[in-house]
């Protein structure tokens, strides 16, 4: 699994640090899980993103056994600084979140047949741990979503997006 390294390219240096998600340990299994456990993520999100700035997610009702949401990520004067497409799918018997990001004039940054991908690690009630990436309720009506990056320096570090729901 890749890091989302052109992600690190937008944030300066700010001492993130790693605390709400974690890493797939060598050899661990993905826990059994159906697309359905996570129908809580359904609807339209908003709040702050990287450097505070808005950032709005949305999720569809799945399709079969996938999820397909979009995220949109704007810069300090309220215009697109990148997007996201993303589909949460049942694979093997677990679920991987899958996404592709994209520039404000729709060029990818992942080449044409490449994305990204998150693999199941743990799923409770309002809550997915993913390999890099945690999604998880903070309270009624607000998520919050972490994705572990690399910094230019090479440590690692997280992203935290606070959302509340707009339907």
């Amino acid at each position: 699994m890749r890091l989302l390294l052109p992600i690190a390219l937008l944030v300066s240096s700010t001492g993130l640090s790693a605390q709400e998600t974690r890493g797939a340990q060598p050899g661990e299994a993905w826990p059994a899980a159906r697309v359905a456990q996570m129908d809580w993520l359904v609807g339209q999100w908003h709040g702050t993103g990287i450097d505070g700035h808005a950032a709005t997610e949305s999720w569809l009702p799945a399709t079969g056994s996938t999820m397909v949401g979009t995220f949109v990520q704007a810069d300090a004067a309220g215009e697109i600084l990148f997007t996201e497409h993303m589909y949460l799918r049942e694979e093997d018997g677990s679920l991987v979140l899958r996404l592709k990001h994209f520039n404000p004039d729709l060029t990818g940054w992942e080449a044409q047949d490449d994305s990204v991908g998150f693999p199941l690690l743990a799923l409770e009630p309002c809550r997915a741990q993913f390999a890099g990436l945690t999604i998880r309720c903070d309270e009624p009506d607000a998520l919050v979503i972490a994705v572990r990056v690399s910094e230019a320096e090479g440590s690692a570090g997280e992203l935290v997006f606070r959302y509340a729901r707009m339907d």
